[in-house]
């Protein structure tokens, strides 16, 4: 299976995974072995699902910082699945620059209209474009010049 695919999975299940972590607040050890023994993860980037589970609480500070001044509205007024693919989106857009920007958004904005709000993937979709015009400028800059 291809690369694509396995981090789409991946990102897909990560969604939920944050979604349960933000609402229950239960260990993350503990969602990501439920995640391991309720889902077949043969199909599924689980080093990349890994490292995002533990890496985004780990570095929420900075995450939240990122796009919380281009929101229109609080941060703890956000949708859980809203500000899941925000924090997703924004750690692969601030820690993982082997992703390029618009995958990153790109994931996201198809991830809410799978599991988010009515609309709510306009509006994570104008978020990230900020945040990745900010963190990946020169990459943003090149891809506009194109």
């Amino acid at each position: 299976m291809s690369l694509p695919s396995t981090r789409r999975k991946a990102r897909q299940l990560l969604v939920q995974a944050l979604y349960q972590w933000q609402l229950s607040g239960s260990d993350l050890h503990s969602i990501e072995a439920e995640f391991f023994a309720d889902n077949d993860m043969r199909k599924v980037d689980t080093a990349y699902f890994r490292e995002l589970l533990h890496g985004i609480p780990g570095k929420l500070p900075e995450i939240d910082g990122a796009y919380e001044s281009h929101l229109d509205r609080k941060s703890s007024d956000l949708d859980p699945v809203s500000r899941a693919l925000l924090r997703m989106g924004c750690y692969e857009l601030c820690f993982r620059i082997d992703v390029p920007y618009k995958v990153a958004i790109n994931e996201a904005v198809n991830l809410a209209k799978s599991f988010g709000p009515t609309d709510a993937y306009k509006y994570i979709n104008g978020i990230l474009d900020k945040v990745a015009a900010e963190r990946r400028a020169v990459e943003v800059k090149a891809e506009q010049r194109r």
